[in-house]
């Protein structure tokens, strides 16, 4: 894939939230420096976009020390409003590495249910496949029969080996049976599914933590990865949702899924001004091939709608 059609599908996701910016920045035109009147219609545009108030207020901070040599309209707020976002971004873009010795790499990946989880599962071993890895998959949310249905499709799909266990069954078990699998057949990532109930966070901890403690013992290092999956038009709930699996189950890194056409690509930059978690990757839509490492000076400008 181009990476123009990247682009175009980047823009595409974001366009709500740029519009929306654009929208509240529409008429501006000022002298060499914003007043603190248009710093605040730009603040609270930029909050109207779910970029978070933290994250807006840093932006302010920056276009009120700004000097627009030539004026400052809506395209020189933009390109300011863009490299802010860059700054906000840059430091967590972290693509997920496969650097694991002994191999493999243990990923857990956990979210709510309806976030795009097992999809997303998929998508990134796709990912890796691309890179010449070897991939496994472990059903390891034994509570919901789609999910391991679901994920065994993908599989056969990708032409991945897969480890399930029934319906109901022990999720540490499945892992423990995946990483011996996985090592024997010398796989460089095990990507792990795991229960997205969030309903009992006290279970949801409790189950978590026998699978790490299952993993320690095969391999003090796994797991390697614990990837948080978002929707991102959830807007501001992804941000509690951030903050429960933080607390819930260790969160290393996240992946943002759904930015295709949702107004709410701006919770992305909340996320990052907030909890400076990497953020490993972004999906832009349903195909295999859509979901990509996170680019931050290209999404700043999509966000910014500088073309």
């Amino acid at each position: 894939m181009s990476a123009e059609t990247w682009s175009d599908r980047l823009f595409g996701g974001f366009r709500k939230t740029s519009e929306r910016l654009s929208e509240n920045l529409a008429g501006i035109v000022s002298q060499t420096r914003l007043s603190d009147d248009q710093l605040d219609e730009i603040e609270d545009a930029l909050i109207l976009s779910d970029l978070g108030p933290r994250a807006a207020a840093r932006i302010r901070e920056r276009l009120s020390g700004e000097r627009f040599e030539r004026g400052a309209d809506e395209a020189a707020i933009k390109q300011a409003v863009a490299e802010e976002i860059a700054a906000i971004l840059r430091p967590v873009a972290k693509p997920l590495e496969v650097v694991a010795f002994p191999r493999p790499q243990v990923i857990l990946v956990i979210g709510v249910n309806g976030s795009g989880k097992t999809t997303t599962i998929a998508k990134l071993a796709h990912l890796f496949q691309e890179q010449d890895y070897g991939v496994m998959l472990a059903a390891g949310d034994t509570f919901r029969a789609a999910a391991i249905g679901q994920l065994a499709v993908w599989a056969d799909r990708l032409g991945v080996p897969i480890v399930r266990g029934p319906e109901g069954g022990d999720p540490a078990s499945i892992v423990f049976d995946a990483v011996k699998a996985a090592t024997e057949q010398g796989i460089d990532a095990l990507i792990v599914d795991t229960a997205g109930r969030l309903q009992n966070k006290r279970e949801l901890m409790d189950e978590l933590a026998k699978i790490r403690r299952v993993l320690g013992r095969l391999n003090p290092e796994a797991p390697h990865d614990v990837v948080l999956v978002l929707d991102a038009t959830n807007g501001q709930n992804a941000l509690q949702q951030i903050e429960t699996f933080k607390e819930v189950a260790g969160v290393s890194g996240l992946i943002m899924t759904k930015l295709d056409g949702t107004a709410r690509g701006g919770v992305l930059v909340a996320a990052a001004e907030q909890y400076g978690l990497p953020i490993h990757a972004i999906g832009v839509g349903e195909k295999i091939d859509d979901l990509r490492p996170f680019d931050p000076d290209l999404v700043a400008r999509v966000i910014a709608g500088v073309a």
